[in-house]
């Protein structure tokens, strides 16, 4: 049998620490975590401390002495990037360049798409871009995809968005994120994007948008209102408040011969989402699938890069829903509607990829 790859993470904060690492023990049969790389010292300390529990021969690396380190170790084929959006990209093109295959989540889009595919084109080996933290591993999505067929024709979409982000979410205080363009709309947004694109199946053309700052505590915009049309014809709309005193996530799909609705929540314990599809004869089914897509999504990575590794020659086709072009394709619907929110509703055109 292969020997299971070798992998790093460049990153110690609150995702790694509470997701990553734990999502990784799960299915620590799959991967060898080779380091854990920050900035700091302590912080990737404290991270690897964390992951010996699993990982116990696990390096600890920092400051540039440690990513290069990472970098020239040619026995590393994976990383993934879970730093701040602002240097995520340099930092994933920097790895790509030395035959790396890298895991991050999206953040900017045309330039960094050129450099990738320069780098492939220059390259025997094309190293994979994939996605992280990507709703369409989710089983509610995966499982919801099989059941729009039965509502037919679609005539209208809903995505209420209401979040938590208050002083009590260990992302409140997030720098990044405060300094970072679009700010917690774009960075939370964009899953609930990925959510919508996998389902309808076909792309966001043109979106109508109202934004509005309320709350002093949060970076604007944090209230975003916004019309959206498919290419399919269909349209639907995209409400979406970043803090609200009773939170609700929800999908909602209107067909000609039913209804599909996503809404996040609990049960029996449990953090997931429920899945509703209501028939034409006033039958309906209900479903709950658990958060699991985080680690789904890791399997599938672990397995790409181990089966582009051995086929050496490039040929290897990875899992299109990691693709950093079905990212790019997620913030492009979001940078629109921010774009029409500044232009106090004027349509805008969603950018092409």
């Amino acid at each position: 049998m292969a020997q299971p790859p070798k992998i790093a993470i460049l990153g110690a904060g609150i995702f790694v620490r509470t997701q990553y690492i734990p999502r990784l023990a799960e299915i620590s049969d799959h991967l060898v975590l080779q380091s854990i790389w920050s900035r700091t010292e302590e912080s990737a300390r404290n991270a690897v401390e964390i992951a010996r529990k699993t990982f116990q021969d696990v390096e600890c690396k920092w400051g540039e002495t440690g990513l290069d380190e990472i970098i020239q170790d040619s026995s590393i084929i994976g990383v993934a990037v879970v730093l701040a959006g602002q240097t995520q990209v340099d930092m994933s093109l920097r790895l790509l360049k030395a035959g790396k295959h890298v895991l991050q989540a999206i953040s900017e889009a045309e330039a960094a798409l050129s450099c990738y595919n320069s780098i492939c084109t220059n390259s025997p080996c094309k190293p994979i871009w994939a996605i992280a933290e990507n709703y369409r591993f989710e089983p509610v999505f995966v499982e919801g995809k099989k059941l729009m067929a039965e509502i037919g024709d679609m005539m209208n979409v809903q995505l209420i968005i209401e979040g938590s982000m208050n002083s009590t979410n260990p992302y409140f205080s997030s720098s990044w994120r405060r300094n970072f363009t679009g700010g917690f709309i774009l960075d939370m947004g964009v899953h609930f994007i990925a959510g919508l694109r996998m389902l309808v199946g076909c792309e966001v053309t043109s979106v109508s948008a109202m934004t509005s700052h309320v709350d002093s505590t949060l970076p604007p915009p944090d209230n975003i209102s916004a019309v959206f049309q498919l290419e399919n014809g269909c349209s639907g709309v995209f409400a979406m408040v970043v803090n609200s005193r009773a939170p609700k996530i929800l999908w909602r799909f209107v067909g000609l011969n039913g209804t599909l609705q996503i809404e996040r929540g609990h049960k029996d314990g449990r953090h997931g989402y429920s899945a509703s599809l209501y028939a034409a004869d006033g039958q309906s089914r209900s479903f709950f699938y658990q958060f699991s897509g985080v680690t789904e999504e890791l399997k599938t990575f672990l397995h790409d890069i181990s089966q582009a590794t051995l086929k050496k020659d490039g040929s290897y086709e990875a899992e299109p829903r990691c693709s950093f072009l079905e990212g790019v394709r997620d913030v492009a619907v979001l940078e629109a509607m921010l774009k029409s929110g500044m232009r106090q509703g004027a349509l805008v055109r969603v950018q092409k990829f």
